[in-house]
């Protein structure tokens, strides 16, 4: 194949099995590493894919092996797939200089700004290449795509099924950043990839994109009202009343006590998957 497909390495789980794999990304200029869980139901018919994004510092292999969802998505027939949160193999100065911006913390767009333009096109990445080589190599049904995720994978979920409401069936989030161009990470973030231009930031924000185009899928949300983060950085009032405004359909589940961490991603994601089954498969 001239994508560079390859196989790291792959093991039997819960009668499926849990792979990891690299291929070479014209988009971010480099390989990119990403994960598939294809359940044993796809051996009759191709499956379902619900596509993951992680959050910041992660890699395609945190939700695969914090979350404890291949159970559940075996018993439903749905494949998972993860990526990694940013490009790697080109580097550019401070791009690890802190721990919210560049390595790690792509934050699932195509920057327009000097010299991240050149590799950080997550978005690209996520909607064309990916589902493009994963649908090549493994037995799943095209039309058939969910995508959800946790913190900046959350918002980058959001944000990619209301950009491109024809390329996923089902969406929901955890946690999720949900109006990036109005607190510290998305600012700093959107100013580093796009530049001072508020329109471009809008056109990446999930508050102002579900007040021009809502999706004819229902939401669904979680969030933890012991998550340190909720006021300064996630701020789901916001966009729930921006759903409200826009007729939008969205469970906003506000879940007492969890925090921001995996654990509160694993004791919820049998629900989300749940949410997704009833919208991908008959």
């Amino acid at each position: 194949m001239t994508d560079g497909f390859e196989t790291l390495s792959e093991q039997r789980c819960f009668e499926g099995v849990q792979g990891f794999y690299r291929h070479a990304s014209p988009a971010t200029g480099g390989p990119m590493r990403f994960s598939v869980f294809v359940p044993e139901r796809a051996r009759g018919a191709p499956c379902p894919a619900v596509y993951f994004l992680a959050g910041l510092e992660c890699t395609e292999q945190t939700f695969v092996l914090k979350a404890g969802a291949q159970r559940v998505a075996a018993s439903l027939g749905l494949a998972l797939v993860t990526c990694d949160t940013s490009p790697r193999s080109a580097r550019y100065p401070g791009d690890d200089a802190s721990w919210d911006f560049g390595l790690g913390a792509g934050f699932y767009l195509d920057a327009t700004q000097a010299p991240w333009n050149q590799t950080y096109r997550m978005e690209t990445y996520l909607t064309r290449e990916l589902p493009a080589i994963v649908e090549r190599h493994f037995p799943i049904a095209p039309a058939l795509r969910g995508i959800f995720g946790h913190s900046m994978g959350g918002h980058g979920a959001l944000v990619l099924a209301l950009r491109n409401p024809t390329l996923y069936r089902s969406v929901s989030a955890f946690a999720p950043i949900v109006a990036p161009s109005k607190v510290p990470w998305g600012l700093k973030a959107f100013a580093g990839y796009l530049g001072d231009d508020p329109d471009a930031w809008s056109a990446h924000d999930a508050c102002d994109l579900v007040r021009a185009r809502p999706l004819p899928a229902s939401l669904l949300v979680d969030v933890g009202t012991a998550d340190k983060f909720l006021e300064r950085e996630l701020r789901p009032e916001l966009f729930e009343a921006a759903c409200a405004d826009a007729g939008q359909q969205l469970q906003l589940r506000r879940r007492a006590g969890y925090d921001h961490s995996y654990f509160f991603v694993a004791t919820f994601v049998a629900d989300h998957l749940a949410h997704h089954a009833r919208a991908l498969t008959p």
